[in-house]
């Protein structure tokens, strides 16, 4: 069953998340569908804008526990890790980027670990006032390793941006927009979404992309490197002790972690 539901209008394409049932939980399925419709719209010269979009109640839950805990999708994790360039995770994320159009992020719901960093892939997110967002990760005993440092940078000032990933705090919309972890919140954020997209296919598509490119090119220094840090701490994390316990404390937490091992 496709995790993933586009809907086109005209020129605009809205891709779905479609697990409603999970939240729109990322599954490693879901990574590589996410992944395949990037570089499909990217070659569409007829396209003027997508918008990423969630089923159900919520945008994106953030990564599927269930999944991840699979021992072939550890091990695919772990190469993934391991080997040169840019990891599925980071890919899946980070292709909005790459598209030459506007890309928006309609946020409703939970917007977690996995699902903000695909937001934070977008150009441009809207969330419904109560949508409730967090970098997750540290409360898995994890570090964000799908672009976010690519994507964050010029968003959130250092000490803002180190604070969400050390506390794994959720905040609400008002609360992300005050930062500028989202760009705008409205009631209804598919239907700003689409008027922003109308809005945009009133100029140049031309126009539109080379400044797409040149605004990432203000922020965009020594992407390679982060993106590499980000699977080198992840892989370290995944084999140390205090990532078990991480994981342990979501149902017992009053287990202590142990002393820093690196």
């Amino acid at each position: 069953m496709a995790l993933l539901r586009q809907i086109r209008h005209n020129d605009i394409v809205e891709l779905q998340l479609a697990r409603a049932d999970k939240r729109n939980a990322m599954s490693f399925a879901m990574m590589r569908e996410l992944l395949a419709a990037g570089r499909d719209l990217r070659r569409d010269r007829t396209l003027r804008a997508v918008i990423l979009s969630g089923q159900g109640e919520s945008f994106c839950a953030g990564i599927d526990l269930a999944d991840l805990a699979d021992r072939r999708n550890r091990l695919f994790g772990v190469w993934e890790l391991i080997r040169p360039g840019q990891s599925l995770f980071q890919q899946a994320c980070l292709i909005w980027r790459r598209l030459p159009v506007p890309v928006i992020a309609a946020l409703h719901g939970h917007c977690f670990g996995a699902g903000m960093q695909l937001a934070l892939g977008a150009d441009i997110r809207i969330a419904h006032p109560a949508t409730q967002l967090s970098i997750m990760e540290g409360r898995w005993g994890l570090v964000p390793d799908m672009g976010l440092s690519e994507s964050l940078r010029g968003l959130l000032s250092a000490d803002v941006a180190k604070d969400l990933c050390f506390s794994a705090r959720i905040i609400d919309g008002e609360q992300a927009r005050s930062l500028g972890l989202v760009t705008q919140v409205a009631d209804d954020p598919l239907a700003a979404a689409q008027q922003l997209t109308a809005e945009y296919a009133q100029r140049s598509p031309d126009a539109i992309h080379a400044a797409k490119q040149v605004v990432q090119a203000i922020s965009e220094r020594s992407p390679n490197r982060s993106l590499a840090l980000e699977k080198r701490w992840q892989l370290k994390l995944m084999l140390g002790r205090n990532f078990a316990i991480a994981r342990q404390r979501a149902k017992q937490p009053e287990t202590p972690f142990l002393p820093r091992q690196y």
